[in-house]
């Protein structure tokens, strides 16, 4: 493990500068799509955003992962919300979903982690890079004014990830069609050798030149083309603020007088634990793409988002987790430590406090290039290869993830994927538990490490194949643990023995051992 100081963040400044812009650009519209499809203050979003860069960035044992208001929680908010009767009241389900989060953290509650299998982390990446480029079409060509249920098949308007694509290719905007088309070409130019070998280019981010240039083009087009300028409703749409004044008075505190209404905490329990599974998840899918393959502590960041939950339910935030596409886009521009995500938080703050007049220039076609190329790196058509070449166990899973996940949700998909990748993980200790190996009329049949009573069927299995006047030893010695059932059908098999003139060796079976004849039953206290 590398020790982090200011000198490790400080050499890594060049590549995170322009990182923290990328995904300062990613997560504007989104922290404003995911607060409206909640039902909160649009402010709300862009709260969470800041306390996830500027706080949790650092709380957290990560150095890529970046943190805000998550798409997969709008339905629980804003269903919460309905519940609860006020915003108010549910920030302080959000408060107590933080504290919970914090003692699961202190509770080694993150090792859940670690029991996902590869598999499926790799689909789940893979289905976000699909849905990126799915969800971002419409946005491209002009016609999906909105960012809300951006990572959900069903979106709050009731149309799905197909439907709004089909409708999207019906009113196509020439402007936006041209924004997105050249910006993908600049960042695509920004990537060739010829521009990062470049001394003064290198400094500068493709995604912000594509930005810069989607501004020109429909600031010049409104005055000299009208036909190709975008329509309003498809640029970045922030609140206006008046300086540093006005954001603290966006601030809206919690409604603490419903500490005793236990709907409260039935929420927050749902917050806490949605929130740290899609944290957890996203994690691991994160290390699974640093690019310097770095482990970042599971039980510290659960502590670290119940700080930023807690902080974001008392200043007027929505609840948080790690966010998988937002830390792609920070892997993808270039990011290689916190102060990437740190830089984003900073700029959500600076820009909302003083240059959002400006910001609000910005085409949405801009930004949904840079997440149209994001996912074509997250779901390459290299990675389905590689996964086949793996064998079944992989790309069945891999596969299924990804399916799961573009057709429901992420958690949901997530869940699909996991119950196919156990199957697969129990064949394969079913087949290594126990081993049988023949030569002629001779039979080992091997215990290995653990054996429970999930492989009862294939003992029984095992046992059927030794022929009659057979010789079988059946040895333990590499076993751990062996459980009663396993005893019990070993018992049987040799009890039975006799009738096929069947003669069974005993090694090490709970430290016994012994030749069993024909003709002779063993007794049970043996085994």
């Amino acid at each position: 493990m590398i020790h982090k100081h200011f000198h490790y963040y400080l050499s890594h400044l060049r590549n995170d500068i322009p990182a923290g812009v990328v995904v300062f650009l990613v997560a504007l519209p989104l922290c404003l799509g995911i607060a409206l499809a909640s039902g909160a203050p649009l402010f709300a979003g862009i709260i969470t955003g800041i306390v996830g860069g500027v706080v949790v960035a650092w709380a957290s044992g990560s150095q890529l992962s970046v943190s805000g208001p998550a798409a997969g929680l709008t339905v629980i908010v804003f269903n919460a919300i309905d519940k609860l009767g006020s915003f108010q009241v549910f920030l302080l389900s959000v408060v107590l979903a933080g504290g919970l989060q914090l003692l699961l953290g202190f509770l080694q509650a993150g090792v859940i982690g670690a029991y996902f299998p590869s598999a499926v982390i790799k689909g789940m990446l893979a289905a976000i890079g699909l849905i990126l480029i799915l969800k971002q079409i419409p946005h491209a060509v002009g016609y999906d004014a909105d960012f809300e249920g951006d990572e959900a098949y069903v979106q709050a308007d009731g149309h799905t990830t197909f439907s709004e694509l089909a409708y999207s290719l019906e009113a196509i905007s020439p402007g936006a069609v041209i924004v997105s088309t050249v910006a993908i070409g600049i960042m695509l130019l920004w990537e060739t050798r010829l521009f990062k070998q470049n001394a003064v280019l290198s400094l500068i981010p493709g995604p912000l030149v594509a930005v810069l240039w989607g501004v020109a083009f429909n600031l010049l087009s409104q005055h000299f083309l009208p036909a190709f300028a975008i329509a309003k409703e498809h640029l970045v749409s922030l609140p206006e603020i008046q300086g540093v004044a006005g954001f603290f008075q966006q601030f809206t505190l919690p409604d603490f007088s419903q500490w005793a209404n236990p709907e409260v905490y039935t929420v927050a329990v749902t917050i806490a634990i949605i929130a740290s599974l899609e944290t957890l998840l996203s994690l691991e899918a994160a290390d699974k793409i640093d690019p310097l393959k770095r482990i970042a502590p599971t039980n510290r960041e659960l502590k670290a988002q119940g700080l930023g939950n807690l902080l974001s339910g008392l200043i007027g935030g929505l609840p948080m987790t790690a966010v998988i596409v937002r830390s792609s886009a920070n892997v993808n521009a270039g990011g290689r430590t916190k102060m990437a995500c740190f830089i984003h938080g900073v700029l959500l703050l600076l820009s909302v406090m003083f240059i959002t007049r400006y910001l609000n220039l910005i085409p949405l076609a801009c930004l949904a290039a840079i997440l149209l190329l994001t996912g074509y790196k997250l779901a390459k058509p290299k990675l389905f290869k590689e996964m086949y070449a793996k064998g079944a166990s992989q790309i069945i899973p891999f596969v299924v993830t990804i399916v799961a996940i573009l057709a429901t949700d992420l958690l949901k998909g997530i869940a699909v994927g996991m119950v196919v990748g156990l199957y697969y993980v129990i064949r394969t200790n079913f087949q290594a538990a126990i081993t049988l190996t023949q030569h002629g009329n001779n039979y080992l049949l091997r215990l290995h490490k653990d054996v429970s009573f999930l492989n009862k069927a294939l003992l029984r299995e095992y046992l059927n194949r030794v022929g009659e006047n057979g010789y079988v030893i059946i040895d333990a010695t590499r076993a751990q643990f062996i459980d009663q059932d396993i005893l019990e059908t070993i018992h049987d098999f040799v009890a039975a023995a006799s009738d096929d003139n069947i003669t069974v060796e005993l090694k090490n079976l709970n430290g016994s051992s012994g030749l069993i004849p024909p003709k002779q039953a063993i007794p049970v206290g043996v085994l």
